[in-house]
Formats: C-alpha cells, structure tokens, sequence
C-alpha cells in the first residue's frame, strides 16, 4: 500500500470513528428529550464503553512503540508501526478519551454534585491518565518523524503505567473508600 493510500484509509477511520461518537451524542439527545429519567444509566453505559475502548488502546500503543522502537528506520515493519500508531491514536484513543471526559464530568456533576473524596481521587488520577495520553501522543509525532530516541525496555515500563492507574481508579469507583 502506498503512503497517500494509507492517509486515505487513516481517513476513513477517523471519518468513521467521528460518524460513531455521532450516532451515539443523538442518540443521547433524543433519549434525553424523549425520557429524560432513564438518561443517566445510558450515559453511564456510554461511559463504560468509552473507557474501554480508550483503556484498550492505553495498553496496545506502548506495546506498538516497544516493537518499533526495535525497527530500523526508514523500514517497511518502521513505516507500518507509524500507520498504525497514528490510526489507533485519532480512530480510537483519541475520540474514547474525549467521551469519556465528557460523559465522566457529566455524571459527576449530575449523580454526584462533584461531592466525595473518591470521586476527587478518581479525576485527579484520570488526569494523571490524561497526561500519559499526550506523553504518548508526543511519542507518536516523535516515531513518525523518525525521531524516538527512547529504548523498548523504556515503553515496556512506559506500557505499565496505565495499567496502574485503571486498577487504582476502578477500586476507587467500585469501592469508595473514602
């Protein structure tokens, strides 16, 4: 596949990935106006998807990064890991990152009044999670331009990070400890 043929299909994933948040905010607004009582449990759902999909993508990207970081540059395996890197960043992390702040603040306002020393934990540690995404981000610019200088035991480490933090943050949602 060329290079221009991979932007395309790069393209037409982001293109679906945004037609699918789509789908899914109308069909929230309409259940919102039609019954309004039974928003939350939807939004929750949504929620739970979101963050599933941005977990799953967390773990897979510094596990892509650990094999390219082994890749000769300028190879055909280095260009493959580039398009796949920037394909999962912008058709899935990407977008599940942005639902679930969205729907995450939401709940916690609405269900929570932003009320509990659980929750304050939780954000702070989304947050921390939210700053190992653009570490990452960054890492995906710096690979494109061929520009990694980071060893694979380094994203070997790097890929336990979020794990830590989900583990923390689901004990903190499920248990509410303080």
């Amino acid at each position: 596949m060329t290079t221009g043929g991979m932007q395309e299909g790069g393209a037409r994933v982001l293109k679906r990935a945004v037609v699918a948040i789509a789908v899914f905010g109308l069909l929230l607004w309409a259940l919102f106006w039609w019954m309004p009582e039974s928003l939350y449990p939807w939004v929750k759902a949504v929620h739970v998807i979101a963050v599933i999909a941005w977990m799953a993508g967390m773990l897979y990207l510094p596990r892509l990064f650990v094999y390219h970081a082994d890749a000769e540059k300028g190879s055909v395996q280095s260009e493959t890991f580039k398009v796949m890197e920037r394909r999962l960043l912008r058709g899935i992390i990407n977008p599940a990152m942005t639902v679930t702040w969205a729907l995450g603040l939401w709940m916690a306002w609405t269900g929570f009044g932003f009320q509990g020393g659980w929750l304050h934990g939780k954000i702070a540690l989304v947050v921390a999670m939210s700053a190992v995404h653009g570490y990452l981000s960054g890492a995906v610019r710096r690979f494109a331009a061929d520009r990694n200088e980071k060893s694979a035991r380094h994203w070997r480490i790097v890929n336990e990070v979020p794990t830590l933090l989900m583990i923390v943050i689901v004990i903190l949602v499920v248990v509410k400890p303080f």
